[in-house]
Order: structure tokens, then C-alpha cells, then sequence
């Protein structure tokens, strides 16, 4: 198979749209990370995914809508304040994890009870599925377990002669993928952190959310497997900028491989660019930014053959902690606290 890579514009959004509806796949931009997508209604195209990212039969997708009527059309007895989290955050980069109808088929799901779904901000990816007039299950567009694709790039590079098409339509602005957010037991608990904070769920419902620790089958992708792993060994020093930057130097000096760094800002001139490859995160006051650089950097590592690979932690608050949750399973909970 040829992968055909298009622009993102209307040309390229109808010919993506036909490759859905036919059975086939297509790479496609979001808010957070590029989506890899197959119609909702075709069982064999959705198990194409699973073959295509070689993903564990038992990581259940997420249902990329384009109107707020296919959310209530999935799912039943979702709590009164869904409505307060869709009218603020859809679309955005949230998904809600709900019961789903039984007329909903199993594929996708991975047998739950449950059904993941979410409405993108991005203007591309919903007009892709407007035009495939089907809901499209939408995982990210890497080969699974290694670091999401932000680029049109970073997809043909995971996925070249794999999948149909790809719509390149630029960097992703979050970089990161979406909260999830589940209500299906009642009250909120996030799944996997993302732009949409606690903090800003409790500030629309009135209720804070729990954290969730995987018990049983996941509900969410992210939640059970190794993800976001580079080629290189990645360690996360965690602390404060300086006692992190010096340990992360003292450790490095001690290594006979290429060494990478991730620093930050307030970090970068601590290190010797001459001995090591920098590479600067962001500024650590503002999470945001480094969450949308994260996997790209994490991919120029790759790109450079680094051997090991220093992480700087950030406060694990906010957006932050969706940063942390990241470097955290990328590391293989390889932290060390300074």
C-alpha cells in the first residue's frame, strides 16, 4: 500500500472522507495529537486499527464525533451534569466515557459496558467526519507504545505503506492527548489528565474529580500499557530546577553513551551542549507549552540516536500533571525524586 499524504484543505478532507467510508484509513489532524481513523461502522476497518498499531485487543478506542446528538445516540443514563461538561468543553480536547446503548456494536469498545467519545476543536477533523457521514474511531497515529505523532511527519514515519492517507494539516496545538473523563459510575473520575484539569471540571459541575487507578479492564487508552516510550532508555528527575539540573549532570558525566537532556528554561545554560544533545522543554511556568513540545522532542531524541535520555520533572499540578503522567509511563516509572 502507498500512503497518499494530502493537504488538509477541502480536496484533501473529501478524499479521506471516501477512504473512511470505503473500509480504509486515514491519519488526521486534532487539538492534541493526529488521529488515526477508521468508520465506527465497519468492524474489519476498526480492527485494521488494532493490526495497523499492533495495540492490545483490550485498549479500547475513542469516538471521534461532529455533533452533540451522535454523543446521546451512544450512550444512556449519563448524570445531569454531562450536559454542564459538553457545553463547556465540546468541542475541546475532552473525552467522556459513558454507558453505552447495547445497540452500540463491541468492536472498539474492547467488550466494556462503556464507551469512550469525544468532539475535536479542530476544524479539520470535524468536517472529516461530517463528510465520512459516519462517527470515526480515532486512536493516536503512532505505532503503539512510542511517543504520539504531531505532525503529518511524525505519521508517515510510524505508519508509511501501513494506512491510506494522511491529512497534513500542521503541528497539533496541545500536543498531548485529551482528558478523560469518566461518568459512568456517577461521579467523575479522570482517567488519563490533559488540558482539561480537575480544577476546571469541579469549576463547571461542582464536583471535584478523582484520580484513577487501574482496576480490571481499562476503560481508557493510556491507562494500562507501557506509552510515549522513546528508543532511548528515559529516566525523570524530579525536583528542584537546580538540584535536578545537577544531579541529571552528575549522572551523565558518569555515562560512556550519547547522552540527551530534556531541560527547561530556568535549566538550559546548566548544561554543556557541547557533550550532551538539550533540548529545551519550555518554560516550566508555563506546563502548557511544554505538553505541546513533549513528543516531538521525545521523537528528536530518536532522530539523533541518543542513548539515554534525562528528563527534567515539572509540578505535578494542573497541566503539569498531565506532563508527568506522560514522562511518567515513557519512562516506565523510571523517576527519581532529588
Amino acid at each position: 500500500m502507498k500512503t497518499a499524504v494530502r493537504v488538509a484543505d477541502r480536496f484533501g478532507v473529501m478524499e479521506a472522507a471516501r477512504v473512511i467510508r470505503n473500509g480504509g484509513l486515514a491519519a488526521f489532524p486534532t487539538e492534541t495529537v493526529y488521529g488515526l481513523g477508521a468508520s465506527a461502522l465497519n468492524e474489519t476497518a476498526v480492527e485494521n486499527i488494532y493490526a495497523v498499531k499492533g495495540r492490545p485487543a483490550d485498549n479500547p478506542l475513542i469516538l471521534h464525533i461532529c455533533d452533540i446528538s451522535q454523543f446521546y445516540a451512544c450512550t444512556e443514563q449519563t448524570p445531569d451534569y454531562c450536559a454542564a461538561l459538553i457545553s463547556a468543553f465540546w468541542p475541546g480536547p475532552l473525552t467522556v466515557v459513558a454507558l453505552k446503548k447495547s445497540s452500540v456494536p463491541a468492536w472498539g469498545t474492547a467488550g466494556l459496558h462503556t464507551i469512550a467519545i469525544r468532539m475535536p476543536s479542530n476544524q479539520t477533523a470535524r468536517l472529516l467526519i461530517e463528510y465520512a457521514q459516519t462517527p470515526v474511531y480515532a486512536p493516536s497515529a503512532n505505532v503503539s507504545g512510542k511517543p504520539s505523532s504531531t505532525s503529518a511527519q511524525h505519521v508517515l514515519r510510524d505508519l508509511d505503506g501501513k494506512i491510506d492517507i494522511i491529512l497534513d494539516g500542521g503541528s497539533c496545538v496541545h500536543g498531548l492527548e485529551s482528558t478523560v473523563l469518566d461518568v459512568s459510575c456517577g461521579l467523575p473520575r479522570i482517567l488519563r489528565p490533559g488540558f482539561i484539569t480537575a480544577e476546571m471540571v469541579c469549576a463547571e459541575t461542582g464536583l471535584y474529580p478523582e484520580l484513577e487507578s487501574l482496576r480490571g479492564k481499562p476503560k481508557s487508552p493510556g491507562m494500562k500499557y507501557a506509552h510515549y516510550a522513546p528508543k532511548a532508555e528515559l529516566t525523570v528527575i524530579n525536583g528542584a530546577p537546580e538540584r535536578a539540573a545537577a544531579l541529571i549532570n552528575e549522572r551523565a558525566g558518569d555515562e560512556d553513551k550519547y547522552i540527551g537532556i530534556l531541560a527547561t528554561s530556568q535549566t538550559i545554560n546548566m548544561y554543556d551542549k557541547s557533550k550532551y544533545l538539550v533540548l529545551n522543554a519550555g518554560d516550566r511556568s508555563r506546563p502548557e507549552l511544554i505538553g505541546a513540545s513533549l513528543f516531538a522532542a521525545l521523537r528528536s531524541f530518536d532522530d539523533k540516536g541518543v542513548d539515554i535520555i534525562y528528563a527534567e520533572g515539572i509540578a505535578d499540578s494542573g497541566v503539569g500533571a498531565a506532563v508527568m503522567n506522560r514522562l511518567t509511563k515513557a519512562s516506565g516509572g523510571r523517576v527519581v525524586d532529588v
